[in-house]
């Protein structure tokens, strides 16, 4: 099975919008290292507050690739429990993010058919996201730790570029908060400044167009459900 809508470029800001998902599987086809320069470049003109810039990127390759790979598939392995150094999740997830989060897990996990109360598989999985999914290229993004939350908005802004400038260069992504709470092992591969901390990891490459997961599309709420126009 092919799944001819992950392939090719976007030739508009809509069509790499809605055609932008969190994939699963990558080939090991190379990424063009002006291709790669060029979208991290022209995602650096997001707007920031005062222009303040508050991104750092470590993109990973090969051998700097293969390092963070191994150090944190070390530290997963082990069963180190997830601590990013700044909180992402709630401490209790709550109505109606509970239901949202719940589904996409196990609409991923029946399409690859992993029952429920599978804990293995779940984690082997899980494990997946570490391995960078196979792609060839991986970045992990970090901000000074004395800004504050204007600056972390900012920041979704450039990550949202990244994404979409990749898909207009026929690439596609997996933006990862798993690799937050992997901060130490992170450090201990790259050499990372102590005020930097950890905001995600993503992959970044080609679609693996015979894969399952790769199928998978989330949900939406609609426009009714979390707009409120006054007026």
């Amino acid at each position: 099975m092919t799944h001819p809508d992950l392939s090719g470029s976007a030739q508009t800001v809509t069509d790499a919008v809605v055609t932008r998902r969190s994939l699963r599987a990558f080939t090991a086809q190379a990424v063009d290292d002006d291709v790669l320069k060029a979208i991290f470049v022209n995602a650096a003109r997001a707007p920031s507050g005062t222009n303040m810039q508050p991104w750092r990127v470590h993109i990973l390759k090969n051998d700097g690739l293969a390092k963070v790979k191994a150090s944190v598939l070390e530290a997963y392995d082990a069963d180190v429990p997830f601590e990013a150094e700044e909180p992402y999740y709630p401490d209790k997830f709550f109505e109606p993010y509970l239901s949202r989060r719940r589904k996409v897990g196990w609409d991923l996990y029946s399409l690859m058919g992993i029952e429920r109360g599978d804990k293995q598989k779940m984690k082997a999985q899980h494990r997946r996201n570490f391995e960078f999914f196979d792609a060839p290229v991986g970045a992990v993004f970090t901000i000074h730790r004395d800004l504050n939350t204007g600056s972390w908005l900012d920041y979704g802004m450039f990550l949202q570029n990244v994404m979409l400038l990749a898909r207009e260069a026929g690439l596609h992504t997996c933006p990862q908060a798993a690799f937050c709470g992997y901060h130490k092992a992170i450090r201990s591969a790259l050499p990372l400044d102590q005020v930097e901390v950890v905001v995600c990891g993503m992959t970044i490459g080609y679609a693996d167009l015979n894969a399952i997961e790769n199928t998978l599309q989330t949900e939406r709420a609609s426009f009714e459900e979390f707009v409120t126009v006054h007026g």
